[in-house]
């Protein structure tokens, strides 16, 4: 990781920056910004990097910027089909950088410290990072919800920390503390109660007969996977990222391999509880 210079800098404007196929990670980045850019009474802008043609130009910051920064979390990182995205148009030049992930209720791993180095790499200056809890992309049962009333408080809480550090003249002298192990350990490998590894990487989503044929799931897919001319045919990758699942109109988006649904109902027998988020300012 580079070393810079120590620098302090007056805040212009504060982004909500964020990859949020089904909306929990851009209610924690907005909610995050927000709060900051009241406090600090400057203009605030989002960019929403979701669908693929949004991912087509540079995300272009710079002095004067705030970037909160949020992607959900992925087998506990960042989700690798971000990372060639973020390498090369992602562009911080001096601004301040705030890294946030919502996870599924199970544990966010390294995706945090993972974030946060990405936004170092490129140009950011970190000034603090958070972890928080999301609806979980395969359940309707993990962090069902969520973030809630209760979360909300904390995001709100961890903003106003972040605008109080910059008023009282914070001054960057190295990458935030954010929780996590470097190097970054490897991905979280689903397994089987005989501890055999379950593959789902090629797994993908099938279409029941009460399709209407709206066209919604490929509208919303961020891989543009999914044909709008037959909506039934989804010829790319898929991220399990469950947002044609769960904004299907009709139901009709499903997963029927035995090793996803294995994976889905082991996690939420072992982790259906109340997870809490945290955040280091």
């Amino acid at each position: 990781m580079r070393k810079k210079h120590p620098s302090m800098m007056k805040i212009k404007k504060v982004w909500a920056v964020f990859f949020s196929p089904t909306g929990g990670t851009q209610k924690v980045t907005t909610t995050v910004a927000q709060m900051i850019h009241k406090a600090l009474n400057v203009p605030y802008d989002t960019y929403d990097f979701t669908l693929p043609q949004h991912r087509e130009n540079e995300a272009f910051f710079g002095e004067g910027d705030l970037v909160i920064l949020g992607t959900p979390v992925i087998a506990g990182r960042v989700p690798n089909l971000l990372l060639t995205y973020f390498n090369e148009k992602l562009k911080g030049n001096g601004a301040f950088g705030v890294p946030v992930v919502s996870f599924g209720n199970r544990d966010y791993d390294d995706a945090l410290i993972e974030l946060r180095n990405i936004m170092e790499e490129k140009g950011f200056q970190t000034i603090a990072g958070g972890a928080f809890v999301s609806e979980h992309s395969f359940s309707r049962k993990l962090g069902a919800g969520r973030p809630d009333e209760e979360d909300v408080i904390k995001l709100t809480a961890f903003g106003e920390k972040i605008a109080e550090k910059i008023k009282c003249g914070w001054k960057y002298d190295g990458p935030a503390y954010v929780k996590g192990e470097e190097p970054i350990r490897s991905y979280f490998t689903p397994r089987d109660r005989h501890e055999h590894a379950i593959d789902i990487r090629k797994v993908k989503p099938i279409t029941g007969e009460d399709c209407c044929g709206c066209g919604i799931c490929a509208q919303v897919c961020p891989m543009g996977s999914i044909s709008k001319e037959d909506p039934t045919v989804v010829s790319g990758i898929c991220m399990k990222c469950c947002a044609c699942v769960k904004k299907c109109p009709v139901g009709a988006k499903h997963f029927e391999d035995a090793g996803f649904i294995y994976h889905k109902e082991e996690l939420e027998e072992l982790y259906e509880r109340r997870a809490e988020g945290e955040y280091f300012v």
